[in-house]
């Protein structure tokens, strides 16, 4: 990614998030502007008070311009109390996005990649970024409107007073801030490469430490070393190239706030002589002293600072999806077979075709060579012993994983699209996917009801739906569909119930139960079951009852590698292990 990429990046991401809080924006806005007057009043009020006062030979004039400057002060101490309030509703929200996205980040890498350990960047990520970001994103806020405002008030204050003075300030003022600027884009660079190095050396530390006693009973640490060696002499590298950057920032920064003054006070008699008069002198100098190159020096630190550092923060957590969209299929697409008189045979619902996975390269394939074809409306049950890979198909199908060899297709695509099925995305419209652990949040309960659904879903629909479902009587106890959910307070089976209503809601014409209805009791199982076959779409049920495969079409069973596919009636004639699955099944029940 280029340095430029990296800044129409993070460009577009802060627009966005800008855009949602104009109210916030307009809020800090208002409060900025009474604080704008307070640096009017700072120094126009002085140059009163000396030409009209006490210059004058009037001290109560000057003592009374005196005090209005003071009641600026006290307005603009008001101001800034206003100006914090806003500041928490603008900067909290970033920090909560944050989390969530550092969060939905590892989660798409652990789905990405399920063998790859787990690393201590995404740690660094959730916790040092994050607060790294808020913090900068907070003072650079805070500074920034600070000098606009400050800018505003000093530079009207100027003109109203004389205008000529601005063409003393403005040329060195200019001059100094656009060359601090042009050291931005280098030292972005430079600090996203440190925290590049720095994430490198977490996880490398890591590494180590998990096997630091094998290291040392090898006498491995020379080898071991040698890679966070080199590490941290780039962060050693990273740090003086820094140090460089920062020097010749610092000059600019001289250029900038300490030049107007100087310029300013060497054209003083020139200034006088053509009838300056002795109190708007003062007030520009006030002007500058004590508001504006305060406030430039504020903003230069900030922006050096933390402005860079929360460019780089922020382009880690901006999203990067793949370009070009979905990855395409290594096997191309697989047109369908012809019917007798030229017709085309109907799309399978899902294929999966000599389909070998396991988990890790030398691990026993918990799948192998599995030929499957489900047809459009059909009810499949999965079965077999506890680990013999009934989740493993499921997640195969859902597009969680990725085949070691052959293809997984669902409505005529790959089954696992472009990149990870990350939680940034949008849920896959093809395939509906509940897990034995129902997925609850805390919410409304139509929220949790239709979170699978696209569109708005009438509220008849959604009432059918709870009844077909059989949910009617939790909805009504928890307090119908506008009651709040504490999913803590939900038993696993109540959480399933809300579950299944929810997929029974989704559009998606592949729906896939991992023993989703596990705790429920036997007649609310038959009823979820029976209610989701009749819904319109292909169904797959990993069974842990005998009544689940007997009210299926179809029955695969998996018995290692090898997978048999029937009914529950020839099943029990064909395969040992189907026979003695429903002798177990019929002994529990």
């Amino acid at each position: 990614m280029s340095e430029s990429d990296a800044w129409r990046r993070v460009g577009a991401e802060g627009r966005r998030f800008l855009r949602g809080r104009r109210r916030t924006l307009g809020a800090l806005a208002l409060w900025s502007l009474l604080e704008s007057a307070h640096t009017f009043l700072g120094g126009y009020a002085v140059a009163r008070a000396l030409d009209d006062g006490f210059l004058a030979d009037r001290p109560g004039t000057g003592a009374g311009w005196l005090a209005v400057a003071g009641a600026g002060a006290l307005l603009g101490g008001f101001a800034l109390r206003g100006v914090f309030a806003g500041l928490a509703d603008l900067v909290e929200p970033l920090r909560d996005g944050l989390v969530r996205r550092a969060v939905r980040q590892a989660l798409e890498r652990a789905l990405a990649d399920p063998a790859r350990p787990a690393g201590a960047a995404a740690v660094s990520r959730l916790t040092q970024q994050t607060e790294m970001a808020r913090d900068s994103f907070a003072g650079l806020v805070l500074v920034a409107r600070s000098f606009v405002f400050t800018a505003l008030g000093a530079l009207a204050g100027m003109a109203a007073l004389a205008p000529v003075l601005l063409l003393f300030v403005l040329p060195p003022l200019l001059l100094g801030t656009a060359g601090f600027l042009l050291t931005l884009r280098p030292v972005a660079r430079v600090q996203r490469r440190a925290l590049d190095t720095d994430e490198a050396l977490a996880a490398r530390a890591g590494e180590l430490a998990a096997g630091l006693r094998d290291v040392v009973a090898c006498g491995g640490g020379a080898a071991a070393g040698a890679p966070a060696q080199a590490l941290i002499a780039e962060q050693e590298r990273l740090t003086g190239v820094l140090a460089r950057w920062t020097a010749l920032r610092t000059l600019a920064l001289g250029v900038a706030g300490r030049l107007p003054v100087v310029v300013l006070l060497l054209g003083a008699p020139w200034l006088i002589g053509r009838g300056l008069s002795a109190g708007a002198l003062a007030a520009a100098l006030t002007y500058l002293v004590q508001s504006l190159l305060p406030a430039l020096d504020a903003l230069m630190n900030a922006l050096g600072a933390s402005g860079t550092r929360l460019l780089v923060v922020l382009d880690r957590f901006c999203p990067t999806g793949p370009p070009g969209g979905p990855a395409a299929d290594p096997q191309g697409p697989r047109p369908a077979a012809p019917e007798p008189g030229g017709r085309s045979a109907p799309e399978p619902a899902a294929e999966l075709r000599q389909v070998r996975f396991a988990y890790g390269p030398g691990a026993r394939p918990v799948l192998d060579d599995l030929d499957l074809e489900l047809r459009a409306g059909e009810h499949l049950a999965v079965v077999g012993p506890s680990g013999i890979g009934k989740s493993t198909l499921a997640a195969l199908l859902a597009g969680l994983l990725p085949p070691d060899r052959g293809s997984v297709r669902v409505a005529g695509e790959p089954a696992r699209r472009g990149g990870a099925p990350g939680l940034g995305r949008a849920p896959d419209p093809r395939r509906t996917l509940l897990p034995q652990q129902a997925y609850v949040f805390t919410g409304t309960v139509r929220e949790n009801l239709c979170h699978l659904s696209p569109a708005p879903v009438p509220p008849d629909r959604l009432e059918r739906a709870v009844a077909a479902l059989g949910a009617a009587g939790l909805v009504a106890r928890l307090g119908g569909p506008d009651a709040p959910v504490d999913p803590a307070a939900l038993s696993q089976g109540e959480r399933q119930q809300l579950a299944l209503v929810a997929a029974y809601l989704s559009p998606a014409p592949l729906l896939l139960l991992d023993e989703a209805t596990c705790h429920l009791d036997p007649r609310a199982e038959e009823h979820a079951e029976r209610a989701l076959a009749r819904r319109p779409g292909t169904l797959v049920v990993v069974a842990h009852r005998i009544s689940s495969a007997a009210r299926a079409d179809r029955v695969l069973v998996l018995d290692g590698t090898r997978a048999l596919l029937g009914t529950h009636a020839d099943l029990p004639a064909r395969s040992p292990l189907y026979r003695e699955l429903v002798g177990v099944w019929n002994d529990e029940g």
